[in-house]
């Protein structure tokens, strides 16, 4: 039976920077990583960003295995006894641990039906299928206007592709962008090469040989239509791994609920990443945030807290993405439903969207404006109350 103190499912990116923090504090302390993927952990954001852009495959790797660490890949954990305090896993065997960190991550949300030709795109595996099928195919249809299914079109349009997006909503981005930003984004993308659809809801798949048909309807559930391509890609989102967490009888609610030094309601049972819910004292609000900034900062500040440290996690997150030669990175609640003020330097293509809630700054985009993340969680921090006009120039100037 692998016994160890420190034990990580998960083999991720928040799963890497636990193990640095456990070294950071505990440099000998037995660590074991049990991980579904087969591979080692990898940075994950080069997938639909810098590996298209000419970036080598190997700089995706961290050193996890030079840190001393003994990795169980391609296992699944089925059951989580915290009596006994072991895991089983897949393969029948068990693992003993002294402390526990479910950095679990989270699952595609998936389409009822044509679960075998969808590439539901969220790791290594799937990078490289649509990889390959890029040297051999022309036509592809991307399901979602969101994170990962703007950076994926704009992705395969820059390697010559013809590439349809398909979301219901009427912009891409439309739920973090305000309107007059997300239409621009529309004609932005067009001018890329892209077809748009939006406003449809996908209703069908169906494969005629090599070619694949996708069916979609308006919003309104009328007027179908039918895309004829090569291959799909659908990006719609995540739900949390947590039955681990429910099975052992921990508090789950969008995610594994921890406290603020990250335990999951048992003093040696941790979690951290996308899968984690925690509370924000700048938002005073619980938060599930599926972004690189929060993997690596939550993975390593949970795994100095389970060498000992006992510091709370007040970390505001940000992220950021790259639409051909437009960048953006975001901090806070940024929720196109709140109020929205903009400060353009220039309209759509440099600026500063302020998102406000009860007169205060709950959120932060920041638009081809760089090196200014820490400066946007400064204002939110701030009770406030704001008018729109006392946020112009607060951040471009």
């Amino acid at each position: 039976m692998p016994t160890y103190q420190y034990l990580i499912i998960g083999g991720g990116m928040t799963a890497d920077a636990a193990i640095q923090g456990i070294r950071a504090i505990d440099p000998r302390g037995s660590i074991g990583l049990i991980g579904t993927e087969p591979h080692p952990p990898y940075k994950r954001p080069p997938l639909s960003k810098g590996l298209w852009q000419g970036k080598p495959l190997e700089k995706i790797w961290y050193a996890t295995e030079e840190r001393d660490v003994t990795l169980h890949l391609g296992t699944t954990v089925q059951t989580l006894d915290l009596a006994a305090k072991h895991v089983v896993d897949d393969q029948g065997t068990t693992h003993q641990f002294d402390k526990l960190l479910l950095a679990t991550g989270g699952s595609p949300v998936r389409l009822p039906f044509g679960s075998a030709d969808i590439i539901y795109f969220r790791n290594l595996d799937d990078y490289l299928k649509l990889r390959a099928l890029t040297e051999e195919k022309q036509r592809f249809a991307v399901i979602g206007g969101g994170f990962i299914g703007s950076e994926i079109a704009a992705a395969l349009a820059l390697h010559d592709k013809e590439v349809t997006m398909l979301f219901p909503e009427e912009g891409i981005g439309a739920r973090l962008f305000p309107h007059d930003l997300n239409q621009f984004l529309n004609e932005y993308y067009h001018l890329k090469g892209v077809e748009l659809w939006s406003g449809q809801v996908i209703t069908g798949l169906t494969r005629q040989g090599d070619r694949l048909n996708l069916t979609a309807c308006s919003a309104q559930g009328s007027s179908e239509r039918t895309l004829e391509v090569d291959a799909v890609i659908a990006g719609i989102g995540i739900r949390p791994i947590t039955h681990l967490a429910e099975q052992a009888g921990l508090s789950v609610d969008n995610g594994i609920i921890v406290d603020e030094l990250l335990r999951a309601g048992h003093p040696d049972v941790f979690a951290a990443g996308d899968v984690a819910n925690f509370y924000n004292p700048h938002l005073d609000t619980r938060l599930r945030v599926e972004h690189e900034d929060n993997a690596l900062t939550m993975g390593m500040h949970a795994g100095r807290n389970m060498a000992g440290e006992e510091t709370p996690y007040h970390h505001l997150p940000y992220f950021y993405s790259d639409l051909f030669e437009l960048g953006y990175e975001a901090v806070g609640w940024t929720d196109a439903r709140l109020e929205t003020v903009e400060d353009w330097i220039e309209p759509f293509k440099k600026g500063v969207v302020y998102y406000l809630e009860g007169k205060r700054v709950r959120g932060v985009l920041l638009w081809n404006v760089w090196d200014r993340v820490e400066d946007a969680r400064t204002l939110i921090a701030e009770p406030g109350p704001f008018k729109p006009g006392d946020l112009k120039g607060r951040i471009t100037d």
